[in-house]
């Protein structure tokens, strides 16, 4: 049976020239999707509804996430960024809100196979998204003894993640997984995702949601991980994969032409896109030079 893919996107208006980059790169480059889906927040929805297409929705946050859960100006930036509010939990950064919409328009969608790209990925080379479902199970990405080798302070970062992430799905042992879920081009499943929600509610006692908001230690990719490896134990819904489909730069001083040109030649022949951190301020101009959108 062939599966539908749909692509999804959490971006923000910060980001919104790496995300028309992203854009016009899958338009080009990219195949095997029912539709390509970019979540914001209600007030970045007219910018972004400039990238609009045929295959491309704008999905605006609110249609997502629940009314108790609502962004503000964040006074500690004098405005510039965005806070959100619940009298749930903690207040919460965009990055955690990122989450939340991905899990919660997964769970929303018809098509089985949900893959995850951030905003801030170019994809290099022609992919037909068929790649994540060719052999029937959904390819996720799963590198074994990940987290051990990572620098401090990403593991223990990491470590907290993976430990609260264990207690929502109810696994008590290992309280840690040493697997690595965490990459930026990754596909999920539609009903998994659902599956999942599901078993958290019933360890909880709550909503999935009203869960996940009450501590801010939270990733979605080893939320999902440690479901599919410890929980679910489905090889007919899944295939374990280390590939890393993206190159990633995470962190750094921005990058120029000579270094960008520098960093494209360390890509594996596997990996289709690459992404720059937005945080590294690497002009987008210089990107789009660089992989040939100019």
């Amino acid at each position: 049976m062939t599966l539908q893919s749909a692509i999804v996107t959490s971006s923000y208006r910060g980001d919104f020239e790496r995300c028309r980059l992203l854009c016009e790169s899958m338009d080009q480059r990219v195949s095997g999707h029912t539709r390509h889906l970019i979540m914001v927040e209600g007030a970045d929805m007219a910018l972004f509804r400039q990238l609009a297409g045929p295959k491309r929705e704008i999905v605006d946050e609110r249609d997502l996430l629940p009314r108790w859960l609502r962004p503000f100006p964040d006074p500690i930036s004098l405005g510039r960024r965005r806070i959100w509010l619940t009298p749930k939990g903690p207040p919460l950064r965009g990055w955690h809100v990122q989450q939340l919409r991905r899990l919660a328009i997964a769970a929303a969608l018809d098509e089985t196979v949900v893959v995850s790209v951030d905003s801030d990925v170019v994809f290099l080379r022609a992919f037909d998204l068929a790649w994540f479902h060719r052999t029937g199970a959904v390819n996720f990405y799963s590198r074994p003894n990940a987290i051990a080798h990572l620098p401090e302070p990403a593991r223990s970062e990491q470590g907290a993640w993976s430990l609260r992430a264990g207690q929502m799905l109810g696994i008590e042992t290992p309280a840690i997984s040493d697997a690595g879920y965490i990459a930026t081009l990754i596909a999920w499943r539609s009903d998994t995702v659902r599956d999942m929600q599901k078993r958290i509610e019933a360890v909880s006692g709550r909503s999935w949601m009203s869960t996940l908001v009450r501590r801010r230690a939270l990733s979605e990719c080893i939320l999902y991980g440690r479901f599919v490896d410890e929980v679910e134990n489905r090889p007919d819904r899944h295939a374990r994969s280390a590939l890393e489909l993206c190159h990633m730069y995470w962190d750094g001083a921005a990058l120029n032409a000579a270094a960008l040109a520098d960093f494209s030649r360390g890509l594996e022949p596997h990996q289709v896109a690459a992404g720059i951190q937005s945080f590294t301020g690497t002009d987008p101009a210089l990107i789009r030079r660089a992989v040939g959108l100019s």
